[in-house]
């Protein structure tokens, strides 16, 4: 009894206040085992959601992600408001704690707390999905993950790249999953002057014709761009319904147009500069005198 009596006289000490409020370690034990089950439970709603009722909807993956997301989050919000009242916190001091604290906090994790916002404003109106590709800043990839601060992006190389979430909101972002899936891509083609631009075109669109992956329609076609410095530059346009794969599909369009413009002979060619000389004088001198011994 006698050690009963002093582990309750430990959990019952007072720590410290809080507007008044004393908080012992019986109180910091509770609120504690109430984050970790906020934690677990709202995980498990989660996976419940994921893979017994969110997949039975007909909506698409990235609304299935961002309603998981968002209840994974209210719950998180739940718990921690039952924590602070097993506290026996006054939730309106805490308001006022906090908008004391705001301006000082706001200084110190205003890009956390931004890429927080952004993050929730990613998944209510979902410019990016996940599973989505995009193209942002240099950067290919699937979208993977949209978290708290930052979401995934996974390249082709299996690398993934994390891009945080106000990035997404302030800056230019390609998706390539939003709306018709079919994507025209752009095939440049450089040829020598003189060359005969019917042989050229029908070459071009035999290769678009022949090369697994492109769309008979709408039919591919050939522009003719520029005069260049040293080639006439056309351009082949054809359109693909797997962009993720265009990488791939420009590879070989490039290895077929090569093989095309050997068989009908046509030349591709390369930079080249005429020099033209004035004047010759002194420059039998600089001959002779690299010739001597």
């Amino acid at each position: 009894m006698d050690v009963m009596a002093h582990i309750e006289r430990i959990l019952s000490f007072t720590l410290f206040s809080i507007s008044g409020q004393p908080i012992t370690p019986y109180d910091l034990i509770a609120f504690t085992l109430i984050l970790i089950a906020t934690a677990v439970v709202a995980r498990k709603v989660r996976r419940l959601l994921e893979l017994y009722f969110l997949r039975r909807l007909p909506v698409e993956a990235g609304a299935q992600y961002a309603v998981a997301s968002l209840t994974q989050y209210g719950l998180w919000v739940i718990g921690l408001l039952v924590g602070l009242k097993v506290l026996n916190i006054n939730l309106t001091a805490i308001a006022v704690i906090a908008g004391a604290l705001g301006i000082g906090i706001g200084f110190g994790l205003q890009n956390i707390v931004a890429n927080f916002v952004c993050g929730l404003v990613l998944l209510v109106e979902r410019p990016i999905r996940v599973r989505d590709r995009i193209t942002m800043e240099g950067v290919e990839g699937n979208v993977r993950a949209v978290n708290f601060r930052s979401t995934t992006i996974e390249t082709n190389d299996n690398i993934s790249v994390i891009v945080p979430n106000s990035e997404f909101i302030n800056g230019k972002v390609i998706n390539w999953s939003i709306g018709d899936p079919k994507v025209r891509i752009h095939v440049p083609v450089g040829v020598a002057y003189g060359s005969n631009l019917e042989t050229v075109t029908r070459a071009l669109l035999g290769v678009a014709a022949e090369t697994e992956g492109i769309l008979k329609q709408p039919e591919p076609e050939v522009r003719f761009l520029e005069f260049g410095n040293s080639s006439l530059n056309m351009e082949l346009l054809v359109w693909i319904v797997e962009p993720a794969k265009h990488f791939l599909l420009r590879s070989r369009l490039n290895f077929a147009i090569d093989a095309a413009f050997r068989r009908e002979g046509v030349e591709v060619p390369f930079p080249q500069r005429d020099v033209h000389v004035k004047s010759a004088r002194g420059l039998e001198a600089i001959l002779n005198a690299s010739k001597r011994p």
